[in-house]
């Protein structure tokens, strides 16, 4: 029997529903959480289509797997190193689907004593690899991955995100072979933070409930239903209720529906908080990026904010040191996959960064996003970002405002320059190769523009802190 002892990383996502939102987008987003200096890169997989079969082998535990003939373009943002597997994490595929994956969580000991995790099945470091580059829809993204968790085992709990412009479905892997999978109402949202999250499974609508085969004699057989009634709560019996979840967890899901949901009054540490809700208001990609950038703002528990020091450091907040890239993925109605498609991409810590725009109709990155490793390095885009950041840690009540000013300005210019990006293409009737070149171009060009601002910014706080120092000494002006 394989015991695996799970290695987490600890990630916040939202998911929202078309009907939920100002343009009618559906979005998927999430921060990849993991280490303080741990660089991520982007990239674009081109459309391949192989003679002989393919196989995919993993760095990090030995999985293995073939994969179909046709690999369909889509973008990803790996490791700088793949020492320990790919960890391409999220991205949109030529169809229009996006996927980020994954949402590390926690299985019962009761589940996982019956259905052990496999040490060389499917885990987060592979899982965008083989099955993004294969889907055509979001639904079709949770059968592949079931029917991969199912044949060849998962190696950890998790949650994964799906995406198209009709339907976004989130879907938990809850031991070594069972798994389920929402779909978000159209207006509706959801907040996840490291916990098996889904509640109740209706397995007579396959319209909006998937499933492992045989998961519902699986719990009977095994005794693994706490119910009273003949419910089928998935958290309840593959999930965690612990203290941990109270600080580390729901602290999260908590805040994220405080902001998008504040005509509901909740407490942080209240552990049957819903699964989805409907939003207020009509939410856009600056709500998105505003919760996954998000301290406890305006709450006693903001870790840089003015309130009693123990509260401050009560909860963990969703943007955190350790928070190697935020992303938010968006796919707009009524417009071509290539130009639907937008990954806004947040390197470094999101509350210090700023989410770029990119086409996911581009065939490139910037030069400057296929660099860095662990040393810091000027000519990385992570570390440009990164550097930012660790300039206003040391005095934030001063850098950062200055900080704010900027994000607001390039997200102001960003906005502006989409839409601009889609007037051209549309009146022009760009389409094919000339599509994604125009597209690729521009895309490049605001990867550019936000390297410049940040990089002038940076220099900006350098020479401001030089005034800064302990050893400064103010004399009289009388003397």
């Amino acid at each position: 029997m394989n015991i695996v002892k799970q290695r987490l990383s600890a990630c916040t996502s939202i998911l929202v529903g078309k009907k939920a939102t100002l343009d009618g987008s559906t979005f998927i987003g999430r921060n990849e959480d993991f280490k303080s200096a741990w660089p991520k890169h982007m990239c674009v997989h081109s459309h391949k289509e192989f003679k002989a079969t393919q196989s995919f082998v993993s760095k990090s535990n030995g999985f293995k797997i073939s994969l179909p003939s046709i690999r369909y373009k889509y973008t990803a943002t790996p490791e700088w190193t793949d020492e320990f597997g790919l960890l391409e994490e999220n991205g949109i595929n030529e169809y229009g689907v996006a996927m980020s994956a994954t949402e590390s969580a926690y299985a019962n000991s009761n589940v996982l004593s019956y259905d052990p995790l496999v040490k060389d099945g499917i885990s987060e470091e592979a899982m965008l690899t083989v099955v993004l580059p294969y889907v055509s829809t979001a639904k079709a993204g949770v059968k592949r991955l079931g029917e991969i968790v199912t044949k060849h085992g998962a190696s950890e709990a998790n949650g994964i995100l799906f995406a198209d412009n009709n339907e976004v479905w989130y879907m938990e892997i809850g031991s070594g072979h069972h798994w389920v999978a929402q779909r978000i109402p159209d207006d509706c949202y959801a907040v996840v933070a490291n916990q098996l999250s889904i509640q109740k499974i209706d397995f007579n609508d396959s319209a909006n409930f998937l499933a492992s085969p045989n998961i519902q004699q699986f719990v009977q057989k095994n005794h693994l239903n706490p119910a009273l009634e003949s419910n089928f709560i998935f958290r309840d019996i593959f999930g965690t209720h612990t203290l941990f979840d109270e600080i580390y967890n729901t602290p999260r899901v908590w805040y994220g529906q405080k902001f998008l949901t504040p005509s509901k009054e909740q407490v942080p540490m209240d552990e049957n908080l819903a699964f989805t809700l409907k939003p207020d208001r009509k939410l856009g990609i600056d709500d998105l990026t505003y919760v996954l950038s998000s301290h406890f703002q305006k709450t006693p528990y903001d870790p840089i904010g003015q309130g009693d020091a123990t509260l401050k450091h009560k909860f963990r907040p969703i943007s955190l040191a350790k928070t190697q890239e935020s992303h938010v993925l968006q796919l707009r109605p009524n417009l071509p996959p290539a130009l639907s498609g937008i990954q806004w991409l947040a390197l470094g810590v999101p509350a210090q960064s700023i989410f770029v725009p990119f086409y996911a109709g581009a065939s490139d990155v910037h030069s400057a996003y296929k660099l860095g490793n662990e040393t810091y390095s000027p000519d990385s885009a992570y570390w440009t970002y990164k550097h930012v950041g660790i300039l206003v840690d040391a005095h934030y009540p001063l850098f950062g405002p200055i900080l704010k000013d900027l994000q607001d300005e390039l997200t102001t210019k960003f906005k502006q320059h989409i839409h601009l990006i889609d007037q051209k293409a549309i009146q022009n009737s760009f389409s094919g190769k000339e599509l994604e070149e125009y597209l690729t171009k521009n895309s490049i060009e605001l990867q550019e523009l936000g390297l410049t601002e940040f990089k002038k910014l940076a220099a900006q706080l350098i020479t401001s802190a030089t005034d800064l120092s302990p050893l400064n000494f103010k004399t009289d002006a009388n003397l």
